[in-house]
């Protein structure tokens, strides 16, 4: 995990972090708006399925590709960010997550997902 230091406290958890920067640097604001909170989010479920699954032709797999697909048309229309224009909190915490699917996907289904969102 990546550890940031902030006031000679070490924070492994990005979404501690954002949370931990907003505080210390209010401005420019990270708060994602409510209604963009979970974009990005369903991406989970998902990807946990394939990652248990034991039979290729289950479909978890290709429920994965379709939400990540999803999430990229969404930036691609609406982006560069989730919020848009702006970075937020949002952004900066699924950065390392979509970082350890890619690795986990890797390592556990031999499956090279190369992630590249249209950011």
């Amino acid at each position: 995990k990546t550890k940031k230091k902030l006031e000679d406290k070490w924070i492994a958890d990005s979404d501690v972090i954002a949370q931990a920067l907003e505080e210390k640097y209010p401005e420019p604001p990270l708060a994602t708006p409510p209604d963009k909170a979970q974009l990005g989010q369903k991406y989970f479920p998902p990807f946990i399925g394939f990652l248990k699954s034991k039979d290729s032709s289950d479909g978890t797999e290709q429920a994965l590709l379709d939400e990540l697909t999803s999430f990229d048309n969404y930036l691609k229309d609406n982006g560069p960010f989730i919020n848009g224009v702006t970075i937020s909190a949002a952004d900066l915490a699924l950065g390392p997550k979509l970082y350890h699917m890619e690795i986990a996907l890797g390592h556990y289904k031999n499956c090279l997902f190369q992630i590249h969102f249209h950011m």
